[in-house]
């Protein structure tokens, strides 16, 4: 089977029926996956476009169908792990749905920009919106700003039939309760920023999971997700040495935990456990391998673009595994 279209021009849609023994109208459909084609008419058609790499015009699609097939994502502009793995999520899930994401990045900081990014996804005609910002005031601004398609929050933002997010709160829990159940009662409790619902989420989970074995508790360590600051940390906690564990709220801060106590003489699990949050890529090959709280980011973007085109009835949470690696181990007496 060959094709030399005129001029050296890209194959059209009409290159495709004529080779594949269809009308235009049925590549159409096949395009489009109408349920009304037959498989081996829906093969006929896919191998031709193969053979002729086809790629369809998605303008003139959307033109014709009065749809965008376009995700937007509303992000702010976050490169810390989840974050950033979430829109990787939300991007593949689109994609595997014969979907576009178009991102518009925001800066809570600054007045207007939440609005004057649903206005580019609005230009965009988005058939429908996910929205990875963390930020507490984020969703403040959100609450105040109308929404012409479907939306899906991916952070817990209370009481929301639009929320599709990891339970945060049952994840520290989980950290919490393992290192108690080794024996440890000195455990400090390094955050992540202030005005992250994960940040906040993580941290009440800790404070609630050590009320309830009756353990002693000290302030949280109001920490930035980074791993210079998880070595800052660790510096400053080799001055007291009233504790034998830590759970960093994410793994990099544990990462830098790690690095401090190493340098400290510090042995980890030996004299100090310590507890991440994310099961981040390189966290079983930290030293000691680091138990954690993983996160699976692909079901939370395949959930995320399943709600949004209607085949996922409601949202709910999405509950994380306790990972237990060689960080930990009881406590020493």
């Amino acid at each position: 089977m060959t094709l030399d279209p005129a001029g050296g021009r890209p194959p059209s849609i009409r290159d495709v029926a004529r080779l594949a023994g269809v009308s235009h109208q049925t590549v159409s459909r096949v395009l489009n996956n109408h349920p009304s084609i037959r498989d081996t008419t829906r093969q006929r058609v896919l191998d031709v476009m193969a053979e002729l790499q086809y790629r369809p015009n998605r303008a003139a699609r959307a033109l014709a169908s009065s749809r965008s097939r376009t995700i937007g994502i509303l992000s702010a502009m976050s490169t810390d792990y989840g974050p950033a793995s979430i829109m990787t999520s939300v991007e593949a899930a689109a994609r595997s749905n014969g979907y576009w994401v178009s991102i518009a990045n925001i800066d809570p900081t600054v007045e207007n920009s939440i609005a004057d990014a649903l206005d580019q996804l609005r230009a965009q005609a988005v058939e429908g919106i996910v929205v990875v910002a963390p930020q507490k005031r984020v969703f403040e601004a959100l609450a105040t700003l109308p929404f012409e398609v479907p939306y899906v929050a991916l952070q817990s933002v209370g009481e929301n039939g639009h929320a599709l997010f990891f339970d945060q709160y049952a994840g520290a829990r989980l950290a919490t309760r393992h290192l108690l159940e080794l024996g440890h009662r000195g455990i400090y409790h390094l955050t992540g920023p202030q005005d992250w619902i994960e940040a906040d989420a993580r941290m009440q989970g800790f404070l609630d999971e050590m009320n309830a074995w009756d353990a002693p508790t000290t302030a949280p360590i109001l920490g930035d997700w980074s791993a210079d600051f998880g070595y800052f940390a660790g510096q400053e906690l080799l001055r007291v040495r009233d504790f034998t564990a830590v759970f960093a709220s994410n793994d990099q801060m544990a990462l830098g935990l790690l690095h401090a106590f190493r340098d400290g003489g510090v042995d980890v699990p030996g004299e100090v456990s310590i507890v991440g949050f994310d099961d981040i890529p390189e966290a079983a090959h930290f030293w000691p391998p680091l138990t954690t709280v993983r996160q699976d980011f692909a079901e939370l973007g395949s959930r995320a673009v399943a709600f949004l085109l209607g085949e996922l009835d409601e949202t709910r949470t999405i509950e994380p595994q306790l990972v237990v690696r060689s960080s930990t181990a009881p406590a020493h007496r």
